[in-house]
């Protein structure tokens, strides 16, 4: 306990320099704004902004990137609740039962729910991240490479098995992300694979070009499709007092959401939206106000909010201390840290003590700002939502350009970022979730490094992957897991057969 303590205090000293919390304002307003602004979302924020991260040092550019992932979650409440808009995807819920209390005038009491829920829910997740990164680290130190192999394998299972749509096309999608990663000069031999002959391939695709284009520009061409829809409000926020009956059954709700989704947020494919309907559906069985539901009852608001805080903040638990990205978001952490020359693991704890205890230090920080910035500017917030969006996209799209041609001053990036976007159009309107996608072109190259250690160690003998018990636990709650899900649709598929 004493250690933990010296450690987050070493923590709060990095993120209380000037440049870290000027950076964690930055990331917070950011994070809010995006959360506000219908369609854009923190994945495409975070993967516009990454060549900005390049000349800044890995624990500042962390900092802010995290506080735009968390911000967004307190954002897009504002939109939900006022204009029946939700601004993120773990929103979509807070729509359900937060538009409808401000149509019964109580517009303050669900944004101030939402804020304070979020607040605490954050704060207890930031608790569990600094107390279990160091024990999750000391556990990891022990993992093998056919370990390490198995664990990122169920990592790739889990992901797909949780993406939205089809099964099938999600394991499709993590497939082709481990190919695409695959890409370029193999390390051990020296020779160049699935290049085509193309020299700007030989040290691969680019991270940045994939993450931009497939969820930053292909967000913007698939927005301009959509027709612009906002209706403020008319009704007056009102007070942001909660009634005393108010406050008894929105406590127990935020108690609820912060336990699943601090546990959800863990788990590879979970994350904040995961976390928000899991939290919805609870509130619907469990909570004394259920009868309420659909009329304006204050447990969807305050369940689902706190669960969508909490998710965003232990997914960092995975990713600090295994290296291994649990959502898209963190996919995109791991390529920031890869861009500092950061290899994220066990080891970061040692290696890098200012990046990990700062982090973890600032998300509090960024929580208590969050609290700041929300309340008082929902005003401001609101007026945002009236720029129209046609203003908005062509300064994205330039500054879109110039970051990845500044990464390595190479006009094939650029023709590489605008390949993906295409790309990430098509997959739209196949139903096929990116997610995967980039989950799998993180896991891919470490996957493979793994891979070739284990079978190194063991002389080639395969057998070495169900002899460690890790190892075979792994590759039995991946197997167990994708066949629970793809049993139902091959049953499906027999009955089709025999009917026709």
């Amino acid at each position: 306990m004493e250690l933990l303590l010296q450690n987050l205090g070493h923590g709060f000293v990095v993120a209380f320099s000037f440049t870290n919390l000027l950076f964690a304002l930055i990331g917070a307003l950011i994070g809010t704004a995006i959360g506000v602004l219908p369609g854009i979302g923190p994945v495409a924020t975070i993967s516009l902004l990454l060549p900005i991260t390049f000349g800044q040092p890995a624990t500042t550019a962390i900092i802010m990137l995290a506080g735009i992932y968390y911000g967004a979650q307190y954002g897009g409440s504002t939109t939900a609740i006022l204009l029946n808009l939700p601004g993120e995807i773990s929103s979509v819920v807070t729509t359900l039962e937060g538009y409808k209390m401000a149509r019964n005038g109580r517009a303050g009491a669900a944004l101030a729910t939402s804020a304070l829920g979020s607040f605490f829910a954050g704060t207890v997740a930031t608790v569990l991240v600094a107390a279990s990164g160091p024990l999750l680290t000391s556990v990891a130190l022990s993992f093998g490479p056919a370990d390490y192999f198995s664990l990122m394998l169920l990592g790739l299972i889990i992901s797909a098995v949780l993406a939205q749509g089809s099964v099938l096309k999600s394991v499709a999608m993590v497939v082709l992300g481990v190919a695409l990663g695959l890409v370029g000069t193999d390390v051990q031999t020296g020779q160049q694979r699935f290049t085509f002959g193309v020299p700007e391939l030989s040290d691969g695709i680019g991270f940045v070009s994939v993450a931009m284009g497939m969820f930053g520009i292909a967000e913007i061409i698939l927005n301009l499709e959509k027709p612009e829809a906002r209706e403020v409000l008319s009704a007056k926020v009102g007070s942001l007092w909660l009634t005393r009956e108010e406050f008894k059954r929105a406590t127990p709700a935020v108690l609820r959401g912060t336990v699943l989704g601090s546990v959800l947020g863990i788990l590879p494919g979970g994350g904040a939206a995961l976390a928000a309907f899991g939290a919805y559906m609870l509130e619907r069985k469990v909570s004394k106000g259920r009868h309420l539901f659909g009329t304006g009852a204050i447990e969807g608001v305050a369940g689902p909010e706190a669960a969508n805080n909490a998710a965003a903040q232990t997914s960092f638990i995975p990713l600090l201390t295994l290296g291994i990205p649990a959502n898209a978001v963190m996919a995109l952490m791991v390529g920031a840290l890869i861009i500092q020359g950061i290899q994220p693991g066990p080891r970061m704890v040692e290696a890098q003590p200012d990046l990990f205890w700062g982090l973890i230090a600032s998300m509090w920080i960024g929580n208590v700002m969050l609290l700041v910035i929300n309340l008082p500017m929902i005003g401001m917030w609101v007026k945002l939502l009236q720029v129209p969006y046609k203003y908005l996209y062509p300064s994205i799209l330039i500054f879109c350009c110039i970051g990845v041609y500044s990464l390595n001053n190479n006009v094939f990036d650029v023709y590489q970022t605008v390949v993906f976007a295409i790309f990430g159009v098509i997959c739209n309107k196949l139903k096929m979730e990116p997610a995967p996608l980039l989950i799998g072109f993180v896991l891919g190259p470490m996957m493979e490094e793994h891979l070739r250690r284990a079978m190194l160690l063991s002389r080639g003998d395969p057998t070495v992957f169900i002899e460690r018990p890790i190892s075979a636990s792994m590759l039995a709650i991946g197997a167990v897991v994708l066949g629970a899900m793809l049993l139902p649709n091959l049953r499906k598929g027999k009955d089709a057969a025999m009917s026709g």
